[in-house]
């Protein structure tokens, strides 16, 4: 199980890196807002930031935790709303420092600590891609029920518990190694499928093996190659889910894996990454470790 509480000096130690890391400029890179839209879609169309109606990206979704109640954040390029004035810096330090502009700790909810992982590359095309989307003037509505001096407590959690990625040093470009990437540091499939402890950290000693307190509550199943699990499911079966929705006894899935899978208020999904890529998080997730866990409904 994941350590709930680590040694201080490994916390300030973990918490010093991440500065660091996200303080600077990115490298010199010649950014593509097309690359970007396909890691947007790899990333589910970032659906907590959208609306089932849309626009893509201007905020509003209700996202309810055991921390308190909060809403998806604008994140089109609105220069009053949304992060149309930021700079790529300070949006690169959002998505995978867990640093708001102007330096306050952000709620985990936004779970920069799995984005982390990205590449400086990956981040920088990401970038000019939001970049591109319309500018939609809507205000982010209040978080509520948060937990006192929030910010300072999202900044405790961030020492913690956060276990933030080391960037990658280049993009994976093929097979499990690029499942990986995919799956734990664009499209998270083990924010979701992966319990947490009380203190709301990830616990990898379960990992990818499913909970009963998914998002919105929903039952999350276990994906892991065990018989309580995706045993008999072969890479096509996986890559069939993310391209189609469509499970192996060809029923479909619901909740928020539909909404991953199909992009959230118009935008992409699942469906929209290479074929590529849905192979390679396919290989990833059957070389994962088996672990039997029943996801109780």
């Amino acid at each position: 199980m994941a350590c709930l509480f680590r040694a201080p000096s490994l916390a300030i130690a973990t918490a010093a890196i991440a500065a660091a890391t996200f303080a600077g400029e990115l490298p010199a890179h010649a950014a593509s807002a097309e690359r970007g839209r396909e890691l947007f879609a790899a990333a589910g169309g970032c659906g907590c930031h959208t609306l089932a109606g849309g626009p893509v990206g201007a905020g509003g979704k209700k996202i309810e935790t055991p921390f308190g109640t909060f809403y998806g954040t604008n994140i089109t390029p609105d220069p009053e709303t949304g992060i149309g004035a930021w700079t790529d810096q300070e949006i690169d330090a959002a998505i995978r420092g867990g640093v708001l502009r102007g330096g306050a700790a952000e709620a985990p909810v936004m779970p920069y600590y799995w984005y982390s992982g990205m590449s400086d590359e990956d981040a920088a095309d990401l970038i000019a891609y939001l970049r591109t989307l319309p500018a939609v003037r809507r205000r982010n509505r209040p978080h509520e029920n948060e937990l006192p001096l929030a910010r300072q407590a999202y900044r405790a959690w961030a020492w913690l518990l956060a276990e933030p990625a080391v960037p990658a040093a280049s993009t994976p470009t093929e097979g499990v190694e690029r499942g990986r990437y995919l799956a734990e540091n664009v499209s998270l499939c083990a924010d979701c499928h992966t319990p947490r402890t009380w203190l709301g950290a990830v616990d990898r000693s379960l990992y990818m093996a499913g909970t009963s307190d998914g998002p919105g509550g929903e039952d999350i199943p276990n994906i892991t190659p065990h018989a309580t699990g995706i045993a008999d499911w072969d890479e096509a079966d996986i890559a069939a889910v993310l391209e189609l929705g469509m499970l192996p006894d060809f029923d479909n899935v619901q909740g928020s894996m539909a909404e991953v899978v199909d992009g959230v208020g118009g935008g992409p999904g699942y469906k929209d990454m290479s074929d590529a890529d849905r192979r390679a998080i396919a290989a990833y997730v059957r070389s994962v470790a088996p672990i039997g866990h029943e996801v109780e409904d």
